[in-house]
């Protein structure tokens, strides 16, 4: 009894000699594991903080100023950022940050020569803000681009310190032709001199030398930080911000000059900085938005059931069987058709003569008719009826059925059973075993049995 899915497998076979021929069975497959596996749509995911490193530069603007200005050119610092929605749309982002670097600045002057000044003071910051994206104007989820806008409150140390001595330990003395001496200007017909170079090795503590009359100050404040940018999406959990933030401090002596001190002073404005940088972001603990599930089997929308139907219950679907009707119980072939062992067109189960010799015409029943009978049939003025005249072509053509014997030695032994007829179960065996690499048979060989299979 041929199996429910049989013929489903013969289709199936076919098809992967056609691909073995013209594509890969990776790729095969691939497709088939796609019907594995569904897609799910969170609706409401769960988001956990987003962890972002970066780099950028930062430039200060204060009472000390560089000769030069270029947002491009400073200090390097580096940034830690953990961020997380506020809002369930996450138009609204809360941001813990820290930036470690330094700040520096180098004035000259020579028609003052005592601005020549310079400092370097590592800073180390960190705070909170708080971030629009401007999700209710850009609504398409997660768009390649994305500008930004933040505003928040940060904690500053700071630590300046100057290039005051050479490498030798010798004061900088700055004269008005814009050379570096070791004595003063005023000296310079009272002793000897020679010109100086910096060394950039910043190894004066400037709050200690009190030049200015500062004394003791506070190397802590408070900033209000504004970031304002573009986010660059790079994947579904990474990406990249490009921004610069303006930190507006409340002190005036990150540059060890204040409008407060004596001799040398500022201006009445606090210091601030900019900072430059490049940071990623990376979402390493969200819920996914997309939950990929693995399916036991395949799920098809427009899958025909129909095609496996047995009205007759044979065990051969009704899409393949030449005998529909055919009784409960009676045994059949590959064909859904019941069995005939002397071929006359008689089935077994309605055969009253078991053993008809071959080319003998028969009844409706199986039964020889006699050589009187048939004269008599000839003779009538009737037409022959539709039944007869069936019996009577069936008996001839069974004596052209196709045999196995017919083809070349080479396919005898696929006939498992020695009735020199290929069943079906008979080409599924000679097909697995090609794929098997257990047979001896080419691809166009192949070919031919399931050629002759359906020709027989």
């Amino acid at each position: 009894m041929i199996r429910l899915f049989g013929i489903y497998r013969l289709i199936c076979t076919c098809s992967l000699l056609i691909f073995s021929i013209s594509f890969a069975y990776g790729q095969e497959e691939e497709e088939l594991d796609s019907l594995l596996r569904r897609e799910i749509r969170v609706e409401n995911p769960v988001y956990k903080p987003v962890i972002g490193i970066g780099a950028g530069i930062m430039n200060f603007y204060g009472d000390v100023r560089n000769d030069y200005f270029n947002p491009m050119i400073g200090n390097y610092a580096f940034k830690v950022n953990v961020s997380t929605s506020i809002d369930r749309k996450r138009n609204f982002l809360g941001n813990f940050f820290l930036y470690t670097g330094a700040l520096t600045a180098n004035e000259r002057s020579f028609t003052d020569t005592s601005r020549n000044l310079n400092f370097r003071s590592d800073i180390i910051t960190f705070g909170i803000n708080m971030e629009y994206n401007f999700g209710h104007i850009f609504k398409r989820e997660d768009p390649v681009v994305k500008p930004f806008l933040s505003v928040g409150v940060e904690n500053l140390t700071f630590s300046s310190k100057g290039d005051l001595l050479d490498a030798e330990g010798t004061p900088y003395y700055y004269w008005s032709d814009g050379s570096i001496r070791n004595i003063s200007e005023s000296q310079k017909n009272l002793l000897p001199n020679r010109v100086l170079y910096r060394d950039w090795n910043f190894e004066t503590d400037l709050r200690e030398k009190n030049l200015y009359g500062l004394g003791n100050y506070s190397q802590n404040t408070f900033a209000i930080p504004l970031d304002i940018g573009m986010d660059f999406r790079v994947g579904e959990r990474v990406k990249m911000r490009l921004a610069t933030s303006f930190h507006f401090t409340f002190t005036d002596l990150i540059d060890n000059v204040s409008w407060e001190g004596e001799g040398i002073t500022g201006k009445k404005n606090y210091d601030h900085f900019t900072y430059t940088y490049l940071t990623m972001h990376l979402d390493l603990f969200s819920e996914p938005k997309v939950i990929v599930e693995e399916l036991l089997f395949a799920e098809l929308d427009d899958f025909d059931y129909t095609m496996f139907e047995d009205e007759d219950g044979d065990g051969i679907i009704d899409a393949v069987d030449d005998c529909p009707g055919t009784p409960s119980g009676v045994e059949v072939d590959t064909l859904g058709c019941p069995y005939d062992d002397d071929n006359d067109g008689v089935p077994d189960y309605m055969d009253r003569e078991r053993n008809t010799r071959p080319g003998g015409i028969v009844d409706e029943n199986g039964v020889t008719l006699s050589e009187e009978e048939l004269i008599n049939m000839l003779a009538s003025k009737e037409a022959v009826p539709r039944r007869d005249l069936i019996l009577y072509l069936a008996s001839l053509q069974s004596g052209e059925r196709l045999s196995l014997i017919d083809m070349p030695e080479k396919f005898h032994s696929l006939d498992n059973d020695g009735d020199a007829y290929l069943s079906f179960d008979e080409l599924l065996k000679a097909i697995d075993d090609f794929f098997d690499y257990r047979s001896e048979l080419i691809t166009d060989e192949v070919y031919q049995v399931i050629n002759f299979f359906f020709a027989q």
